[in-house]
């Protein structure tokens, strides 16, 4: 986007990437259907961003929803809005958008300079690549980055700049996961003792993960039309229906990372975090209780639960995961666990598992167009600055938002005044 700016602009722009081609996170994200941005009103989308909103929203409101879409409607692809709100190409595919955009990019002059992978500065300030021929020094007479965080190394953003912005004083946030999964703490039911010749360290007890039981039938499965809660020591709750799925040590998707950032915090901070998960949020708890309390006869629990309120599944086994003999033999108890089960995770997955990362550039170190104040000429852009958002459209929009914004401002530095319009 930046680079969109500035060549039609005039100005001369040769645009490095350490892989072999560009814009492989981009294409990733678009494998199930690229999300482009969202359809909700300027006020709320905003709202997304947390802490960062009040910085983040004059730059939205330059470039957000609405002119994403028109920004895709000037490279001949068509969107549209799904039933939740998102925007995705009439096609659901990136790879046709970013064939165009390339072409146009071109045509305006940009040149691609592919496998060259920054290592910082040489002593006449000159940036320095490691290149297929081996190290190259660049001068230029601004540069801007757009490095990425640290999710998704193979793809390119590996937070390898990190120290190399460090060594000039630029204020960091540590990189940290975001939009990922987390891992439940260990089930404190009973498990089978090792026989006399098992090794030790198999022996020991995990930490984290399901048992064993619950990890290699439904690792995998969705909890589909269930609600999460989830409320933070500062007083503020977290409230949303969706689904997210099970894995191997925890869970993870769409509901877990609407949530994310909250739950990274209260672990970082805790230890531990402890969420409630509604499994049916179409019943009330009064009829979940009336249900529960019914006569099963002959039946087994399972059976009742399933025959009177449709509880199977992965919503059933999660109950004889967590809840004891006897908690699963009280109704009340049973009932407030059918509407509020408390599951406690303790840890997040890998960063580079994540789909982004929070952390990276402080603002502080930034001056309003994006300059870094240790290094003038230095521009920064995208998931490389300290903000996060969920997914929905958020984070491509924001990327693609500061973008622009940081190409106006070395357009201003160049001297040549504002940043052209997209259209």
């Amino acid at each position: 986007m930046a680079a969109q700016v500035l060549a039609k602009a005039g100005v001369a722009v040769h645009l490095y990437d350490a892989m072999p081609s560009v814009g492989r996170k981009f294409l990733l994200a678009g494998k199930g259907g690229l999300n482009l941005t969202h359809s909700e009103p300027h006020e709320p989308f905003v709202s997304r961003y947390a802490e960062r909103a009040d910085t983040l929203a004059p730059w939205l409101e330059a470039f957000g929803g609405p002119a994403v879409r028109d920004w895709a409607a000037g490279l001949g692809v068509s969107t549209f809005v799904g039933s939740s709100g998102r925007v995705f190409p009439s096609d659901m595919k990136a790879a046709p958008l970013l064939r165009a955009w390339l072409h146009q990019l071109r045509q305006q002059g940009v040149q691609f300079h592919m496998r060259h992978r920054w290592l910082g500065w040489d002593e006449a300030g000159a940036l320095l690549f490691q290149a297929p021929a081996g190290r190259v020094a660049v001068p230029a007479r601004a540069v801007l980055l757009a490095l990425g965080g640290g999710s998704w190394a193979r793809l390119g953003s590996d937070g390898a700049w990190w120290p190399l912005l460090d060594q000039r004083g630029v204020p960091l946030a540590p990189l940290r996961p975001s939009n990922g999964g987390f891992e439940v703490a260990a089930s404190n039911r009973a498990v089978s003792a090792p026989s006399a010749g098992a090794d030790a360290a198999s022996a020991a007890p995990a930490l984290t993960g399901w048992t064993p039981f619950f990890s290699e039938r439904f690792a995998g499965q969705p909890f589909k039309s269930v609600a999460l809660r989830f409320a933070g020591a500062d007083g503020s709750v977290f409230e949303r229906r969706g689904e997210f799925v099970a894995t191997r040590l925890g869970v993870e998707g769409s509901l877990v990372y609407a949530v994310s950032a909250r739950l990274r915090d209260a672990i970082e901070r805790d230890g531990k975090a402890t969420f409630h998960l509604d499994l049916l949020p179409d019943h009330s708890a009064e009829r979940v209780l009336s249900e529960v309390r019914h006569p099963r006869g002959s039946r087994s629990l399972s059976s009742h639960l399933k025959g009177r309120l449709g509880l199977e599944g992965i919503k059933m086994a999660v109950l004889n995961e967590l809840l004891s003999r006897e908690a699963l033999a009280d109704p009340a108890t049973l009932a407030t666990a059918i509407k509020a089960l408390p599951i406690t995770v303790v840890a997040t997955r890998p960063l580079d598992e994540a789909i982004s990362s929070a952390g990276g550039v402080r603002f502080e170190g930034l001056d309003p167009q994006l300059m870094l104040r240790q290094c003038p000429g230095v521009f920064c852009a995208g998931e490389m600055l300290d903000w996060e958002a969920p997914t929905g459209g958020y984070l491509l929009t924001a990327s693609l938002a500061t973008g622009r914004h940081a190409a106006w401002g070395l357009l201003q530095w160049l001297g040549r005044g504002e940043a052209p319009s997209l259209a």
